[in-house]
């Protein structure tokens, strides 16, 4: 990190939450500090007194500082423009990416509350990393932003989250990945509607758990909303249609030119036609979202890394000349405008000639009763194109993996090349810090038994699901046994 950030002063502040013995970051930074004095980099701690050589107290110097406004000749080379901060992207297609966040897209997320109709009377309650824009420019910047209180939480408990709303009055709530989900996986309770919590702004809750947390928790306005925190277009669901993250409005798109395109999985690049540029695809179809980089949608990229910045610009897309951001998400806007999200690029994986959806595949599978999380990615397979799909499933407690049941249930509802013909069963499913699913190092590990220790299943032609052995990953991987 800081080989990509020029800062030169660094603030390390007391984890208050932790045991005195724990109570801050002092022995993390105390183990780099030869290299931060190489690099140049001056590290102070929120104490009053630090006897560390090469750390510095700061509480005890603000306390000596006068309370009047500093000069604005101190701020006077920043404008709008200006770097603000590098917020790391959270990494589910690959290593965390530091994205360039001016000032003036550190408040254009913040507005995301005004238009959710969040208020300065509002509690909002934020649970979410600061280092990532969720927590930090949308929830607390956009508090800051409205006037609303915050209520602040070191890390998201789903067994606290309603007794905390209920101590501190919260009346908005975020929500992020699959939060949602852990929430309506709690043991139901007679007061589940007892609280005051009237609306929840997030990204990322699937429509089956959109229904049974209303049904569960009250009459709770859901806005949900779409976006990336280096990309130049977003949207949010205003209408409150049940699975959709937004819905087009003609203004938006006079001053934000987007696009969903025809896309080739296979070759993981957009299809173009005679004349070389994209297809844009119709209402009702599946493509990839672009978005004109231009003085108004700006794209700014990555820190210090030229290759990635330039691998998110697509040229020559609808004239020779232009460029749009490559959003790598997959959507669906229906005949209404709403916009519905289907997968990103790098999931989505092709078998037998078909596209194959993870998020719509992973839908249908937890609505199977002893599923409580399921994570779908698709395989390679030694001697045959494309990826072969697999699951991550997490069980629900005190309930076994039903072979025969799970079989059933996916030949009723799924199309053969969309069935997973291996599953991996989990304690628990893998997420990053904003609890989005991880499939590239689950694709990565496969389904051999050898490798893997947790319980795999093979889907038999027209048996049903029986445990993995080596001798059918070796008749596989040996083109004994096509599949």
């Amino acid at each position: 990190i800081l080989l990509i950030s020029p800062s030169k002063l660094m603030i390390v502040s007391p984890l208050f939450f932790l045991p005195p013995s724990l109570s801050d970051l002092q022995g993390a930074i105390e183990e780099v500090l030869p290299t931060l004095k190489q690099q140049g980099i001056r590290v102070f701690i929120l104490r009053e007194h630090c006897h560390v050589d090469g750390i510095e107290s700061l509480s005890d110097k603000i306390q000596m500082e006068s309370d009047e406004p500093l000069s604005r000749q101190l701020r006077a080379s920043i404008n709008i423009k200006s770097p603000a901060v590098y917020i790391y992207t959270s990494g589910t297609t690959g290593l965390p990416k530091a994205a360039v966040i001016n000032h003036e897209r550190v408040w254009m997320p913040a507005f995301a509350l005004t238009f959710a109709g969040v208020r300065s009377d509002d509690i909002v309650y934020i649970y979410l990393p600061l280092y990532h824009t969720a927590g930090f420019l949308m929830g607390l910047c956009g508090a800051i932003e409205r006037g609303s209180t915050v209520v602040l939480r070191s890390k998201f408990s789903a067994s606290n989250f309603w007794n905390d709303c209920r101590k501190y009055n919260v009346t908005v709530i975020q929500y992020i990945g699959e939060v949602m989900r852990y929430l309506c996986n709690t043991p139901k309770r007679d007061n589940d509607k007892d609280h005051k919590v009237r609306l929840a702004i997030g990204n990322g809750i699937r429509e089956d758990t959109w229904v049974e947390f209303l049904e569960r928790f009250g009459n709770i306005c859901i806005r949900e909303c779409y976006g990336a925190t280096e990309g130049n277009v977003g949207f949010i669901n205003y209408g409150g249609k049940v699975g959709a993250m937004g819905r087009e409005h003609f203004l938006y798109k006079m001053a934000c030119k987007y696009a969903l395109i025809r896309f080739d999985t296979e070759k993981e690049e957009p299809v173009r036609d005679s004349r070389g540029f994209c297809i844009e695809v119709p209402r009702g179809e599946t493509g990839l979202l672009v978005a004109k980089i231009g003085k108004r949608t700006p794209f700014s990229g990555y820190a210090k890394d030229k290759q990635q910045t330039d691998k998110k610009k697509l040229r020559d897309v609808f004239e020779k000349g232009d460029m749009y951001f490559n959003s790598g998400d997959l959507l669906k806007i229906d005949d209404e405008g709403f916009i519905f999200f289907q997968d990103r690029i790098g999931d989505t994986f092709r078998w037998k000639g078909e596209n194959v959806a993870t998020t719509e595949v992973a839908d249908h599978l937890l609505t199977v009763d002893f599923i409580e999380e399921a994570n779908v990615y698709g395989v390679k397979v030694p001697g045959h194109e494309g990826r072969i799909g697999m699951a991550a499933l997490k069980l629900k407690e005190n309930m076994d993996f039903d072979g025969k049941a799970f079989y059933q249930h996916v030949k009723n509802y799924l199309p053969s090349y969309a069935r997973p013909r291996f599953v991996r069963i989990q304690d628990a499913l893998v997420v990053t810090s904003t609890f989005k699913q991880m499939k590239a190092k689950l694709a990565e590990e496969g389904f051999n038994p050898a490798l893997i220790k947790d319980p795999l299943f093979y889907l038999e032609d027209n048996k049903g699901y029986i445990p993995m052995t080596q001798e059918i990953f070796n008749c596989i991987e040996q083109g004994r046994l096509r599949l």
